[in-house]
């Protein structure tokens, strides 16, 4: 009989395609899989409830060690895999000069004042790149120089991205990596000297302890073989958030490749 699996997906398009790429290989095990897409936070809380079995993926320990640690305070859990390194950056197009805007503080000269665009458009309220974005947004002194952070869809932030680069406009893009936004186009990653982004990350699986004794030890073992990258998840985002192609099919292509 086939147990079936129940994958806690953040719900945001890399993401998807890493909770894509987790699938088939449960898939092939013999797994029934069942996929809840949910925002961060909803979904680090049905890993305490037992509503999913895995959460697809944790950032550890900057984005979302707050979450993992809540849920650890009532079920135990294990780290699964590392899918990639992730970053929270703050970018510009690198057709901004950087001699003009080289590190966050470069903001507040008054010429890219004048230049730039003073909204900042974000993420969902949940994301570690919102949180560290508002502390910045306070540290800077960039409210008081006009600018003002949003919070939004995901489709917002890359919108209003691709908009302004069409526009040759100077924005900002509160972003990490991996994102289907590197694979094409340049951005330039700010310095941020006061350590406000977070650390470079590692994205993992979290099953809770008590689901363990549904794997069998080597399948346990494949589940933290699991190795992608940065640019994968990316070029992966990319084919299906802009062009179009089903995810599942996607990711099964690729699987198939390695």
């Amino acid at each position: 009989m086939n147990h079936a699996i129940t994958i806690g997906v953040t719900d945001l398009s890399f993401h998807r395609i890493t909770a894509s790429l987790v699938r088939h290989t449960l898939i092939d095990m013999g797994f029934e899989v069942q996929r809840i897409f949910s925002p961060h936070q909803e979904n680090f809380e049905k890993l305490t409830s037992g509503e999913i079995d895995i959460l697809c993926s944790a950032w550890l320990p900057s984005s979302h060690g707050i979450y993992k640690a809540n849920v650890e305070a009532v079920q135990p859990l294990i780290e699964l895999g590392l899918h990639y390194k992730p970053y929270a950056l703050w970018g510009v197009p690198n057709y901004i000069p950087s001699e003009d805007v080289a590190e966050i503080s470069d903001l507040l000269k008054p010429h890219v004042i004048e230049k730039m665009a003073k909204d900042i458009q974000g993420i969902n309220p949940g994301a570690g790149i919102t949180r560290f974005s508002l502390k910045m947004m306070e540290q800077y002194g960039l409210n008081s120089a006009g600018y003002r952070f949003h919070t939004g869809t995901e489709e917002d932030c890359f919108t209003a991205f691709e908009q302004a680069v069409s526009n040759k406009q100077w924005l900002i893009v509160p972003l990490w990596k991996p994102q289907f936004l590197h694979h094409t186009f340049k951005i330039r990653a700010l310095s941020e000297p006061k350590g406000l982004l977070g650390s470079i990350d590692k994205a993992v699986l979290l099953l809770r302890q008590d689901r363990k004794n549904l794997f069998t030890k080597n399948q346990l073992a494949k589940l933290d073989a699991l190795r992608f990258s940065n640019a994968i998840i990316a070029e992966l985002d990319y084919q299906v958030s802009r062009d179009g192609q089903d995810i599942d099919i996607v990711t099964r292509n690729w699987l198939n490749q390695q």
